[in-house]
């Protein structure tokens, strides 16, 4: 018996060693890889970030535009932009740091099917922005959404009851509708933040606050209808913003394109601690932080 549990033991330890091993090799691969997408070490290039879907967390992006800044050989970026807006704060991140870029290496925006409302804040301070014509851009303004349960806590038997320390405390709290207060907090705090808005667009767009401030009214708007307004440079595909990044930074014809590198993953950490606590998305991070600004 003794015998069959040592032997189950080193069973267990051989193929917890062999795991250990394939991971090391595949992440010393994950790691070779610098994202180019070719193997022309040291060619100059322009570098590609894409953000895609609700802007939730800044790190992944922020990240790689550094990446890029600090990489000689990369000497423009395209950020290209599929997204329909996102939580205000982080999208305030990226836009600060394409704006630290632009001020050092050409950075051009190209618009997928959708960059709207905060997916257009992260692109107001780019070198250039290219849009496809019925790409959905604009959308500048800013939203919270409330929800009141409390006809339907009632109904099945449930009261809330709350302890607070001031008479804000619990504005927006689904068990209780909003009063006349509230709804100005509320809306002083939309102001403020659609003001941001505003201003980050027209000093990224080198435009004034006035004309800005006419179209920022929630209202989407076509590429086209986009360009007209000089929110959007010109209009076109992908490659025409990678050509245009490449002429910009003075790359002589079709320009590389650089990939940014993999996120570095520690798999004696996923072995140890789990896979869903490494991987639980931004979404997932998200969901419970309460109230939250909206750019959507």
């Amino acid at each position: 018996m003794t015998k069959k549990i040592v032997l189950i033991f080193a069973g267990i330890i051989l193929a917890l060693g062999i795991l250990f091993a394939v991971s090391v090799k595949i992440a010393s691969i994950a790691l070779q890889n610098d994202g180019r997408s070719s193997f022309s070490p040291g060619k100059p290039g322009v570098g590609l970030v894409e953000v895609k879907g609700m802007i939730l967390d800044s790190r992944e992006t922020v990240r790689q535009l550094r990446h890029f800044l600090k990489d000689d050989s990369v000497k423009a970026v395209v950020l290209r932009v599929d997204s329909p807006g996102g939580v205000v704060a982080p999208s305030q991140e990226i836009y600060q740091e394409v704006k630290t870029f632009a001020a050092k290496k050409k950075i051009v925006v190209s618009m997928g099917s959708l960059a709207a409302s905060g997916g257009y804040y992260i692109s107001a301070p780019a070198t250039l922005i290219y849009a496809n014509p019925g790409t959905i851009t604009a959308s500048i303004g800013v939203i919270i959404k409330l929800s009141n349960i409390e006809a339907l806590m009632d109904k099945i038997g449930i009261k809330a009851h709350t302890i607070k320390t001031g008479r804000y405390k619990d504005s927006g709290s689904p068990s209780r509708p909003l009063t006349d207060e509230d709804k100005a907090m509320f809306q002083s705090v939309i102001d403020s933040t659609h003001n941001q808005f505003v201003k980050a667009v027209a000093t990224g767009r080198k435009l004034p606050e006035e004309e800005v401030r006419k179209i920022a009214d929630g209202r989407v708007l076509s590429g086209e209808q986009a360009q007209s307004l000089k929110l959007v440079d010109k209009l076109g595909t992908l490659q025409d913003a990678i050509e245009e990044a490449g002429k910009l930074a003075g790359i002589s014809g079709e320009p590389e394109v650089i990939l940014p590198p993999k996120k570095k993953i520690n798999y004696l950490d996923l072995l140890t601690e789990g896979v869903e606590e490494k991987f639980d998305g931004a979404l997932n991070r998200a969901v419970g932080r309460g109230l939250q600004l909206v750019y959507e």
